[in-house]
C-alpha cells in the first residue's frame, strides 16, 4: 500500500460527501484543501472533518498511528492550483458541476486529475462541457468514506488512460479498492439500489409494511446490510430524490420517478442521519 506523499489532494465542496471524503484522506496522510464558497459550512468544515476523522479511528476504519496530511480550507477555485487530482463533491446538479468543473480546469495543471463525485449523472455529459475531458473521471464515493473500501470508478468515453492510472494511484493512497464500470445514468450502484429504496418508499406509503419490518425483511431474508429506508437516511433522502430525478429524466424509468413519501420527507426537512430524523429519528452527534 503506498502512502499520503506525492499527491495533493483538493476537494471542493464542504457538505457531508466532502467531509467524509477531507477526513479520509488526511487520515491517510494525504494533504488536503478543501474549498466551498459558503462562509459558513467553511467555518465549520475543520471540527466536522476531526469528528469524521476521529470517528473512524474508534471503528478501526483509518490507523490511529499513521501520518495526518494538512488540512487547508478555502473559499476560491484558485487555492487548487498546485493540486495533483481534484474531487468536486457538490450537489447532484449537472449545470452546477459543470460550472465547478471548468472552475478547478481553468487553475489546475493541464495533466491534473479531476474527479467527479458523481452517484447518477453520466460522466461523458460532464466531460462534453469542460476543457481536457481526457483527464475526468468519475469516483462514486459512498457515506460514510471512510467506512465504504470499494469504490464505484467510471471512465467515461473521452476518459483516458493517464486519468484512470492518476485515480488508480490516488485511490491506492487511501487505501480503497476501485471497480471500473462504464458510463451511463446511475453506472451500477445507483441505477440497482436508488430504485430499490424508491420502491421500498413506496410499499410503505402503499400501507403494506411499516418502515421497520420492510428493512427487518430485507435484512434478514434477502441479506441486504442495512437495509433499503435505513440506507437512504444514511445517503440522506434529499440527496437521493436529486439522483432519482436525474435517473428518470435521462432514462424515462417510471420506478425511478421519487415517490411521494420521499418527496413528502424533504419538503418537511427530514433528509436522514444528518438532520436527525428520516425514516428513523437520530440523536445529536
Amino acid at each position: 500500500m503506498t502512502d499520503g506523499p506525492g499527491h495533493r489532494l483538493a476537494v471542493f465542496g464542504a457538505g457531508t460527501m466532502g467531509v467524509g471524503i477531507t477526513a479520509l484522506a488526511i487520515g491517510r496522510g494525504v494533504p488536503v484543501t478543501l474549498v466551498d464558497v459558503d462562509a459558513e459550512r467553511l467555518a465549520a468544515a475543520r471540527a466536522r472533518v476531526r469528528h469524521e476523522l476521529r470517528t473512524a479511528r474508534m471503528m478501526g476504519a483509518l490507523p490511529h498511528d499513521g501520518p495526518v496530511g494538512d488540512l487547508a480550507l478555502a473559499d476560491a477555485a484558485d487555492a487548487a492550483a498546485d493540486a495533483t487530482a481534484v474531487i468536486e463533491a457538490i450537489t447532484e446538479a449537472a449545470d452546477l458541476k459543470v460550472k465547478v468543473q471548468n472552475d478547478i480546469a481553468a487553475v489546475v495543471a493541464p495533466t491534473a486529475l479531476r474527479v467527479t463525485n458523481t452517484s447518477s449523472i453520466p460522466v461523458d455529459e460532464l466531460a462534453g462541457q469542460v476543457p481536457r475531458p481526457e483527464f475526468l473521471v468519475g469516483v462514486h464515493f459512498m457515506n460514510p468514506a471512510y467506512l465504504i473500501g470499494t469504490l464505484e470508478v467510471v471512465r467515461g468515453p473521452r476518459t483516458g488512460d493517464a486519468a484512470m492510472a492518476a485515480v488508480r494511484s490516488l485511490l491506492d493512497a487511501l487505501g480503497r479498492k476501485p471497480i471500473v464500470v462504464d458510463d451511463g445514468p446511475g453506472f451500477v450502484t445507483s441505477r440497482v439500489l436508488h430504485r430499490m429504496i424508491n420502491d421500498a418508499a413506496r410499499v410503505v406509503e402503499e400501507g403494506r409494511a411499516t418502515v421497520e419490518d420492510v428493512d427487518a425483511l430485507m435484512e434478514q431474508c434477502i441479506g441486504h446490510r442495512t437495509g433499503p429506508l435505513k440506507t437512504a437516511d444514511l445517503i440522506g433522502i434529499d440527496n437521493l430524490v436529486d439522483s432519482l430525478r436525474v435517473l428518470y429524466e435521462r432514462t424515462g424509468d417510471e420506478g425511478c420517478k421519487p415517490s411521494a413519501l420521499l418527496l413528502r420527507k424533504v419538503a418537511e426537512g427530514h433528509h436522514g442521519r444528518k438532520t436527525g430524523r428520516g425514516f428513523y429519528e437520530y440523536g445529536t452527534a
